[in-house]
């Protein structure tokens, strides 16, 4: 069985579409918990309409998608545990395609997630390339950017036990942060069908500019690095990836004549001497990753 976890905050509009969504999947056998992040719209009043027994209905006060989701762990009673954003959506087969992979791959995986069909305000757009996707080690592949989306992943909580929850100090990026932590340690498949809607567009979406994530980024990379347990070449592409932010971010800061040019430029100095030990190579296989 299967815990699945909304979280919402005054999405009352959009979160009909999300609840049926995972209430309609062909894999029946699963608990859904919606976490409302302290609404002030029609919210309640829209999940009173929904009758079905496995939909339980958990409200904290306003703190932020991050503790709202962690709330939803806490909550889940099942070993495996997926996320489904307010304003996303799900394919009838997604759970059900996921699980029956995860069964062909004999185990070796406990983490799972999908392609995607991307809508903003409306329209269908495609992915860039750089939003390519990869399966199995991704740890390099996942520096630059969240290429994992929360409404696609299928984790188990023992993985969750391992890498710790959704850092709840992040505004936004703390997906990014938390699959970085993950891919590290833990191989993850990737199914190569779109299984998900993802919407953008609206004026309550989290996610910003990209110079602006880079901010959060750069953040999430500096507390990897700090905490350790990244192996030599890990720590290498990191070092890498957060010298590469840090440049882009001084050179944005510099032309606008900011103070945080001195920041950022720190930065530069403090991993560039990490991103260039020599004689470490990506491992060939994932018996030599391990």
């Amino acid at each position: 069985m299967i815990s699945v976890v909304i979280p919402t905050y005054n999405r009352a509009s959009l979160l009909p579409a999300a609840v049926s969504s995972v209430l309609d999947q062909s894999f029946q056998d699963l608990e859904l918990i919606v976490v409302d992040d302290g609404s002030t719209d029609a919210t309640t009043r829209v999940l009173d309409g929904f009758s079905d027994s496995r939909l339980s209905v958990v409200r904290i006060p306003h703190g932020g998608v991050s503790r709202a989701r962690n709330a939803g762990i806490d909550r889940a009673r099942f070993d495996w545990i997926a996320f489904l954003d307010s304003d996303d959506r799900w394919l009838r087969r997604k759970l059900q395609l996921q699980l029956e992979d995860l069964e062909r791959e004999g185990g070796r995986y406990r983490a799972s997630y999908t392609d995607e069909i991307w809508i903003r305000r409306g329209r269908r757009v495609n992915p860039r390339k750089r939003h390519r996707k990869f399966g199995g080690w991704i740890f390099r592949h996942a520096l630059p950017l969240c290429i994992i989306s929360p409404s696609s992943i299928l984790v188990h909580r023992k993985v969750l036990c391992w890498t710790g929850h959704f850092d709840e100090s992040l505004r936004v990026c703390e997906d990014y942060a938390l699959w970085l932590r993950l891919s590290a340690r833990f191989p993850v498949r990737y199914l190569p069908e779109p299984l998900i809607i993802k919407t953008g567009g609206h004026p309550d979406q989290l996610s910003r500019s990209e110079p602006a994530m880079d901010r959060f980024r750069l953040h999430a990379l500096r507390q990897l690095l700090e905490e350790g347990g990244l192996t030599p070449q890990q720590r290498i592409w990191a070092a890498a990836e957060a010298v590469r932010k840090a440049t882009i971010l001084r050179k944005g800061a510099r032309k606008r004549r900011q103070a945080s040019v001195e920041i950022y430029d720190r930065e530069v100095r403090r991993w560039s001497a990490e991103s260039s030990w020599p004689g470490i190579r990506r491992p060939s296989s994932e018996h030599e990753r391990q």
